[in-house]
């Protein structure tokens, strides 16, 4: 109830007359079934434009800490907004606490609900599409769900009326959804998580039109690459774009 409420009062105005969002592809979201939603990750508002153009609820994972409203009057805000739209936390800390947070982004797909995963993992530092993290691929395989590739455009903000985080003119590009399912039966396998993670950034790439680099965006961000950026690791795309073998391929993570 609450997602609709904020969604269809404030936030998709807001996005699609406020921002002039358009939205390219709609015809290829599917109205039903759980799925996995993978974009790219330009800014801040991504997470806010994305599900307000949706047609069906995009769940979220986000920091865990967000919901332990414990840092006064707005982190309390913070939290039960959260909780009231239906997203779910994300405990990065390993262990227990992140196998039951994956238990949760599990319960949202098999009750048919689609989640929204960012697999550069971090938010772009130049524009560029970054090497994906293999999460993404191991959630989809694991329950069997079809991935939706997802290009946002135009998404970093700046300060608006009142202060208020403002794009202008963004684009949403879906694409087809990529059915993985033979690789269903391997989902721990190194070489098909690595292919899954690759072919879904490169139709987001083929979406987006944005440079691909092949290292990992934290490193550029505020690593070991802060300094350098990421010009040597520049490719044509996210992997080769061939098929593991798997008969021959092995190990796992």
């Amino acid at each position: 109830m609450w997602y609709k409420l904020f969604k269809l009062s404030i936030f998709r105005p807001l996005v699609k007359f406020g921002y002039g969002t358009r939205v390219i592809g709609r015809e290829n979201f599917p109205m039903e079934g759980g799925a996995i939603l993978a974009s790219n990750h330009l800014g801040a508002l991504d997470s806010l434009v994305i599900p307000a153009m949706m047609p069906r609820q995009i769940t979220f994972p986000a920091k865990a800490e967000l919901f332990a409203g414990d840092r006064g009057i707005g982190s309390k805000i913070v939290a039960w907004f959260l909780r009231a739209v239906g997203q779910v936390p994300l405990d990065r800390s390993g262990g227990r606490a992140s196998a039951q947070a994956l238990g949760s982004i599990s319960d949202v797909l098999a009750n048919g609900g689609v989640v929204g995963m960012y697999p550069e993992g971090t938010r772009s530092p130049d524009g560029r599409l970054y090497k994906g993290k293999t999460g993404m691929a191991r959630v989809a395989l694991q329950n069997r769900v079809p991935v939706i590739p997802v290009g946002v455009v135009g998404t970093k903000s700046h300060k608006g009326p009142f202060g208020i985080p403002w794009a202008k003119r963004p684009v949403v590009i879906i694409g087809k959804p990529i059915d993985f399912s033979e690789f269903a039966d391997t989902p721990g396998n190194t070489q098909v998580l690595r292919y899954v993670t690759d072919e879904t950034l490169a139709a987001i790439q083929q979406l987006t039109g944005q440079e691909y680099a092949d290292v990992y965006a934290f490193r550029v961000k505020g690593g070991d690459l802060k300094e350098v950026g990421s010009d040597e690791f520049l490719t044509a795309r996210p992997g080769d774009g061939v098929k593991p073998m798997l008969e021959a391929a092995g190990g796992s993570d």
